[in-house]
């Protein structure tokens, strides 16, 4: 019997983006760090923007919190009980792009033909705003110039 011949550059056990997807690649992660760029904090009002059991919504903050993408900090509000807020970690900022990338490409195949509920814009110049793969000098590259290779 002949051995396929595996099409992936590496083996999945290495590929940083296996990686990437066991940490944030579920819907409630997701979720979760859509609303904390968004400014969600606290736990209650996680639970509330986004309908989420609470057992699974403790359970995914504890993850998201010991990958490294939230910061728990202990606030105690006058005559209540002490409560964790969450908040983004640099990592979790780092995501944005990838999160409003991933928005873009739902805008246009999820949803064609349907106005985009958000545009994004330059803050300075107004310009809509196009995710996609940049090379170091900032220059736009197109998919079909994208050349995958291992590391050495």
């Amino acid at each position: 019997m002949l051995k396929r011949q595996r099409k992936s550059p590496l083996p999945i056990d290495r590929c940083h983006l296996a990686h990437a997807i066991d940490v944030i690649g579920d819907r409630w992660s997701l979720l979760i760090l859509r609303s904390v760029l968004f400014g969600v904090r606290r736990f209650d009002d996680f639970q509330s923007e986004l309908s989420i059991p609470r057992s699974v919504l403790s359970a995914r903050l504890k993850h998201l919190s010991a990958h490294g993408l939230l910061q728990p900090t202990i606030y105690k509000e006058a005559g209540k009980r002490r409560r964790t807020e969450y908040r983004p970690t640099e990592a979790a900022v780092a995501l944005r792009p990838v999160l409003l990338a991933l928005t873009q490409w739902s805008d246009r195949h999820l949803s064609p033909g349907t106005p985009p509920p958000l545009t994004l814009r330059d803050a300075k110049t107004g310009d809509v705003l196009e995710f996609g793969p940049h090379d170091q000098q900032g220059r736009r590259v197109e998919d079909a110039a994208i050349k995958v290779s291992l590391r050495a």
